[in-house]
C-alpha cells in the first residue's frame, strides 16, 4: 500500500499535535505506511506547495475554512473534511486516522 499523508490544519497548530501522536500510533498498529502531521492555518499553504498530500483534515476550531481549501484542493482531488468534535476532544486517533483512510478510497 502507497504511503498516506494526512495534514491535519488547526488555528496554532499545537492542539493537533497530541492527536497526530495518537493517529500515528493507530496506523503502526494497523501497519499502515504514513505521513501524519498537523500545522497551523496560516502555514497551511506552504506545507500544500510543497508536500504531496494525500487528505486535509480540518480541526473543529478552523472549520470556517471548509469551504476555501475545497476550492483549493479540488484541481488537486485532495478530499477535505472536518474532524469530528467528539473525536477530536477525546483525541481519538484511531478514528480520525479511519475518517482520513476513508476519504482517501472515496
Amino acid at each position: 500500500m502507497a504511503k498516506k499523508t494526512i495534514m491535519l490544519v488547526c488555528s496554532a497548530g499545537m492542539s493537533t499535535s497530541l492527536l497526530v501522536t495518537k493517529m500515528q500510533k493507530a496506523a503502526e498498529e494497523q501497519e499502515i505506511d504514513s505521513d501524519i502531521f498537523a500545522v497551523s492555518s496560516s502555514e497551511a499553504d506552504t506545507q500544500l506547495e510543497n508536500k504531496d498530500v494525500n487528505v486535509l483534515l480540518l480541526g473543529p476550531q478552523v472549520r470556517f475554512m471548509k469551504d476555501d481549501f475545497e476550492k483549493k484542493l479540488a484541481p488537486k482531488n485532495i478530499p477535505v473534511d472536518v474532524i469530528n468534535m467528539s473525536d477530536y476532544g477525546m483525541m481519538n486517533g484511531e478514528n480520525v486516522l479511519n475518517q482520513a483512510l476513508k476519504l482517501i478510497e472515496d
